[in-house]
Parts: C-alpha cells; structure tokens; sequence
C-alpha cells in the first residue's frame, strides 16, 4: 500500500524543493495592531487582504467521513469593492440519503472604536440555507458592521461522507494573502492522486507518514507566504487554468486487498461504465431502437444518416441546464418529459447513433468554466459534461445536442476546452477538441446625413457559428441587458431593437438609430468619421508588460463592419480617407479599411479577420500592432463642404 501512495505523489515531486520546519494548523493570536493597517504592502491599492488563510483536510479512519476545516482572517481596506468577501457562502452537498453537514460555525467582525479592538459576533439570526439545485445546498451569512479598515475572521467545519473528491482550492485569488496553507491528512491505507497545478512554489512543505490519533496516515502540508493577488489578462477563456490551485482524487484502497479507482484513465473509463448513471444508462438500447425516427433507416450516406440522428435528438429534447456526466433522472424519464440534463441527452444521442450502425461514443470533457482536463492525473473530478463522438473514414466529429443552435462539429463556446475523453469499451484515448469553423460577425450600418447635422439609419449585428452561440447565451441571460448594451456602449438612441435566432442558426439584432452627436458643424463644413459609432477607439491589446499566457478567441473569426452614407444633396466630400491592408507574414492575422465614393453615397468596410482559435502569447506584438492600425484607420475623419 505504501508503494500505492508513494507512485500516486511522485508527479508532484519535480516541483517542490524541502522547505523548513514549519508548524501547520497553528492559527495566529488575533493582533491588534492589524486593525490600524491602511493598505496592503503586497499591493496598496487591494480591497482586501487575507491574513490567514487555512483549510485542512482530514480522513477520520474511525467513521470513515472526510471533515473539512476552514479558518479565515481578512482586513478589509475598502468594502465598496471587497464585497466577495462581506457574505460568506458554504456550499453542501448531497446525494440520496447522503449529505454533509456544517457545524462550529463561528464568524466576527472586528473594528477599532476609541484605540480598542472591537468583536461583533455574527448572529445566527443572520444565517440561512438556499436550495440551490437537487445536490447542492448552500449555508450563507452576512458580516455585520463592516467599515473599511475591519477585520473579519470565521471558522466553520463540514463533515462528508464522500470520499472521492477533496474539494479544488484555489491557492491564487484576486486578494493578496500574507499566509494560506493547506492539509490533507488521510490514513495511509486510503491513498488520495493530489493534483497541483500552476507556478508557484510553497515556502513550507511536508509529505510524509506518521502517527496520528493513533493510526498510520499520510499527509500534505503546503504553505505560502506573501502571495500577491492574481493578475489576469484580456482574451483569457478561463483565467483558473494558470492559477496555482490544488485537488485531490481517490486513488485506491487497502482494506484487506487493494482497489483502485483512478489509478489511470482505463481506471476512470470502467468506473465509469460500471456506474448505474453512465454505463448502465447506455446499456438500455431497447429505448433507442423504440424512439429511431422511421426515416432514419433508409439513408445511406454515413454523415447524412449521423447529422439526421443528431437533429431529431437536438429537436427533440430541450435541455435544462443541468450539466454533469452522470444522469439525474435517467434516459426513460427523458423521453416521457422531453427534457433531460447534459448527460441525459448526449448519452441517449450516443445510444441512437449506435442503434442507427454508426460507430459512437461517449467524448467526457471539462468545459471552459470549469477549467481544464488534468491529462496527467487521470480523474473523474475534472469533468463536467459530456457530449458525442463519431468515428468516420474521415476522422471524428463531435455532436452536443443540447444546444439547439448546433451542428456536427460547431458546438457550443462552452465545449471548446482543448482535450476530452473518449469513454470508448475497448480503448480509452484523448482527444485534442480544436474549433476550426469560422465564426462571422456583420456590422452593418445604413445612414442619411441630413442637412442639419443629424443622422439616422437602420443598424443590424448578425454573428455566426460559435459566436452566434455566444450571443444567444448573452440574450437568454437577460434579454433586456442585451438589448441595452447598444445604448450603453455606443451612446446611441436605438430603437425597434428585434433580436432573434435565424433559420440558418445565426443571430441576428436588427434595429433603427438616430443621433444628433456623430457630426460637428463648421461653417459650411461637416466633420464626419464615416466608421460613425463603430470605429475601433482604443487598443484592446495594449498590455504594457509581457504577455504571461495563452490568447484565446474560441473560435477562429472575422468581423465585417460596413458603413454606408448617404451624402445630403448639395455637399461633396473634401478628401477621401486613406485605404489600409495589413496582414502577418504567416497570414494568420489580417486587416483591411477600404473606402469608396458610389454616387451621392460613401461605403466603408473593414475587416478583421483571425484565423485560430487560440495563439501562443508571442503573438502578442502582432495583434498590438494590427489592433493598433486598426485603431488608427477607424478614427479618420471627412469633411463635407458645401458645394
């Protein structure tokens, strides 16, 4: 067993050097001298700043729960913008009978009144419990009498009887930390694959066995000092992927004979079809050949045949936003209720595309916000989602029918993570998911100059492909928002705003405009920028340190903004603005500005376009200086004379 445990750690060991002895689990006496603190020396200009940070894991060998212990002291230098930090949530979960449980809550704020500390207790009046989904609870409190320059310090203890998952902390956050320190203690005959991911180092470490409460136990001790917050940058999907953070797996048992559970991803894959919620779902093949469309069977083509599959399924059953590898209610509650989570839909569109002879399987992945797959660490902790894939001649494509929007292989922004796992019987392998379709954005604006100065039009933004998607999300978020960030981010009076999703998949927001701002009158001479409110007016890639990481777009994309303006009778433009191409050496990156006179009427389009996903950061200086230029030839300005 202590072979098991020692080839579980050793991934980690490159990264650590020995620190010092250092006492873990020793929280600091509360000093007073911390309430006169005015700004963090880490950065002066932070909110907030942790103090102490603590979070300790424990396996008790006698009931076999894992107790989760966490203790937090946090100066508070400006609440207006420290308010992650003023109500504290604690999310418990829950399956069947199964539950965690929170206890030794105990939570204060402390304030400087007349040169003496102050505690004020938070009362258990304050707190309350929210259901927030069929597994998931969550116990929440506010922090009284919280002024800027507060203390606040809480401690609380979860038991859980699931022993699968150790919690993922996050070592890196927004708000600098003097001190956080993590600890998994577990007995020696439970061994535990522990997950490190990012760049920094502990000042203090320990992993090694000893005795505790009597028993043989293995344990992780990691601290740091002096963490500065987190720094991240624009066109990040997910900033959490280069965060240093922590997790922890089962990796096996030893009660009598050893068990292993993800030992590797052959491991993880027959978990997983030996779990009632997964594999026991797929085995129900009776109900995809009960639901096989008539049609189905008389098409030859394999794609064809594939895509038809995957429609009825995508237009059948609506998905309800649950996500997950596992079914909650299962595939025949599905089918009588047309609404289904992600694993329900996608695995019951695997089962389909086997019944209908194309060969399928079941592709797990993480998606963007929950960060990446730890390829390295086999682990089903890591995913959250599963979609389909199909085996061709050609190669693989990819389905997810739980977006309506979707086709083989233009799924939904959320998917795009660079890796899944392929969960096929035979063979378990990796995939690289890599969004090669092009997403098109259309800026399209028509306008009359009119001889007094105003200016109206119609106005319309249609984007396809992965960004269509990105906009239906935004809108189904909150329509009204959406509808609003016209106004807000232009300064514009639109009106008649009607957005849609068009027969094609595209989204679409057409609307009326008018302003009386977008001209200055001089004499007889009307200044004019001809990009009217869509000229780019600031670099977005104007980051003056080295890029740290990756630039993501999700998808590979290119945006069209044209502008066309009907001149008042009587003026004529004094000097046309200068035309631009700019384009890389490996065309990747390229843009144009073209303008040119028809009639009484000016035409202007630029266009951006980007051809990957996703860019190594010394690509960096390439799009600074495109954008820049961009910038530059959007910002020309006419002027109309009167004749």
């Amino acid at each position: 067993m202590k072979k098991l445990i020692l080839i579980a750690f050793c991934s980690m060991n490159f990264i650590f050097i020995e620190g010092q002895k250092h006492e873990f689990l020793e929280p600091p006496k509360f000093n007073d001298a911390d309430l006169s603190k005015q700004k963090s020396a880490l950065d002066e200009n932070a909110p907030a700043e942790i103090l102490y940070k603590s979070l300790h894991f424990n396996i008790e060998y006698s009931t076999g729960n894992l107790i989760k212990t966490a203790f937090y002291r946090v100066k508070i230098y400006d609440k207006d913008k420290a308010e992650d930090w003023l109500n504290l949530e604690i999310p418990l979960y829950q399956n069947g009978s199964d539950h965690e449980t929170v206890s030794r809550m105990k939570a204060f704020t402390y304030n400087l009144e007349n040169g003496v500390s102050v505690a004020t207790k938070v009362d258990k009046s304050s707190k309350y419990k929210s259901k927030e989904s069929k597994n998931y609870s969550i116990t929440k409190f506010a922090f009284p009498n919280v002024k800027n320059g507060s203390i606040i310090e809480y401690q609380y203890e979860v038991t859980s009887p699931f022993l699968f998952i150790i919690p993922e902390i996050m070592i890196e956050s927004d708000t600098p930390s003097l001190y956080t320190e993590y600890v998994l203690d577990s007995p020696s005959n439970i061994a535990y694959n522990v997950n490190y991911t990012g760049f920094l180092n502990p000042k203090y470490r320990e992993v090694d066995e000893r005795t505790m409460f009597g028993m043989n136990y293995r344990t992780y001790r990691f601290a740091y000092e002096n963490l500065k917050g987190f720094k991240t940058e624009r066109f990040i999907n997910n900033d959490k992927n280069y965060r240093t953070k922590i997790s922890a797996e089962l990796h096996s048992t030893n009660f009598r004979e050893v068990k292993l559970y993800s030992s590797s991803w052959e491991q993880v894959k027959q978990r997983l079809y030996e779990n009632e919620d997964f594999g026991g779902e797929l085995k129900k093949t009776k109900l995809a050949k009960e639901n096989m469309p008539a049609n189905i069977s008389g098409i030859t083509d394999e794609l064809e045949k594939a895509n038809a599959v995957f429609n009825y399924v995508k237009n059948t059953f609506t998905w309800n936003k649950d996500r997950g590898i596992y079914v909650e209610d299962g595939i025949k509650k599905m089918l009588e209720t047309k609404t289904g989570n992600a694993a329900e839909i996608n695995l019951f569109l695997v089962m389909m595309l086997r019944e209908a002879g194309i060969k399928a399987d079941p592709l797990a992945i993480s998606t963007v916000s929950n960060g990446l797959i730890n390829i390295a660490s086999p682990n089903v902790s890591n995913m959250n989602f599963v979609i389909a894939a199909i085996q061709t001649k050609d190669g693989f494509h990819l389905y997810d029918a739980t977006s309506k929007q979707s086709s083989m292989d233009q799924l939904p922004p959320r998917d795009w993570n660079q890796f899944g796992i392929l969960i096929n019987k035979e063979k378990v392998q990796q995939l690289t998911m890599n969004n090669g379709k092009t997403s098109f954005t259309y800026l399209t604006a028509e306008a009359k100059i009119n001889a007094d100065g105003s200016i109206s039009g119609d106005y319309s933004d249609r984007d396809t492909g992965t960004y269509a998607m990105f906009a239906k999300e935004s809108y189904d978020d909150n329509a009204d928002k959406y509808k609003k960030q016209y106004k807000e981010n232009f300064s514009i009076d639109f009106t008649n705003i009607d957005s849609k999703v068009l027969e094609t998949g595209d989204f679409e927001s057409k609307m009326k405009f008018s302003s009386d701002n977008l001209i200055d009158k001089i004499g007889k001479k009307m200044i004019i920028n001809p990009m009217l409110f869509l000229n780019k007016n600031s670099n977005e890639f104007d980051q003056t340190e080295a890029r740290k990481y990756m630039i993501d777009f999700t998808s590979p994309f290119t945006r069209i903004k044209k502008i066309v303006l009907e001149i008042p009778e009587g003026y004529t433009i004094e000097e046309m603005p200068k035309n631009k191409k700019i384009v890389t050496d490996d065309k990747e990156i390229a843009y144009s500005y073209i303008a040119e006179q028809k009639g009484n009427k000016l035409e202007v389009i630029s266009t951006t376009t980007v051809k990957s996903p996703t860019y190594v950061k010394e690509y960096y200086p390439a799009f600074k200086q495109i954008w820049g230029v961009a910038s530059k030839q959007e910002n020309q300005v006419i002027s109309l004379v009167k004749k």
